[in-house]
């Protein structure tokens, strides 16, 4: 009797689905942010011997002592970001291998995402390239210093923990904007920043766990 092999096209698709359905059981409400996480292959962009868990809800190392975020962080911070209004043109900063700026391609206007490590920017790069995302720009800078030559920004997303907010991420975010960030050493919360004219207002939400946000490049 001849035995049909699994098509693995089909079983990540499954199993991208089983995760949407998961973020949706854990509170994620934003349809277009679900849709998002849909349509990208998280296998993709992690080493073939973890693709098996790609669509666990967990972070997993990707090199450089860096890891791709958690789904329910992923579809959470960009839903937090997104609440009554459009993402617009947004600044990653922390691209690592290039998920999180796929997820955002299909939520915002224009994508800049920037790495400090310059290996794993391009591994980010070749990640994204079967992809074809035109509204995608990768760039190996100090994150921390933000991308001052496309501000200013109208969403601002940080992939790494700060002790403090950096003044350069402040400065370029755009009148109306919104900035999200793990903020800690130890205990580490997102926090929200919403600009409104040169006042900033903070909320302070999640428990998360990042690695830390460091200066320079590499």
């Amino acid at each position: 009797m001849m035995v049909r092999r699994a098509d693995p096209a089909q079983a990540a698709v499954r199993a991208r689905a089983r995760m949407v359905e998961r973020l949706r059981a854990q509170g994620v409400r934003d349809e277009k942010v679900l849709a998002a996480m849909m349509q990208v292959p998280r296998h993709a962009f992690v080493e073939e011997g973890l693709a098996y868990s790609a669509y666990d809800d967990t972070a997993l190392p990707i090199g450089y002592q860096q890891t791709i975020s958690q789904p329910l962080v992923v579809a959470r911070m960009i839903e937090l970001l997104r609440a009554g209004r459009e993402l617009g043109k947004t600044l990653e900063v922390g691209a690592g291998c290039g998920y999180q700026a796929a997820v955002l391609s299909f939520v915002a206007t224009e994508v800049y995402s920037v790495e400090r490590i310059r290996p794993l920017l391009d591994t980010a790069r070749e990640n994204l390239r079967p992809l074809r995302l035109p509204n995608v720009r990768l760039k190996c800078v100090d994150g921390s210093l933000g991308l001052p030559e496309a501000a200013p920004y109208d969403t601002i997303i940080v992939a790494a923990a700060a002790a403090s907010i950096p003044a350069s991420l402040k400065e370029q975010l755009a009148p109306g904007g919104r900035l999200i960030i793990p903020l800690g050493a130890g205990e580490q919360r997102l926090v929200l920043i919403e600009r409104q004219g040169n006042v900033f207002r903070e909320t302070r939400l999640d428990a998360v766990r990042f690695v830390p946000l460091l200066a320079g490049t590499e």
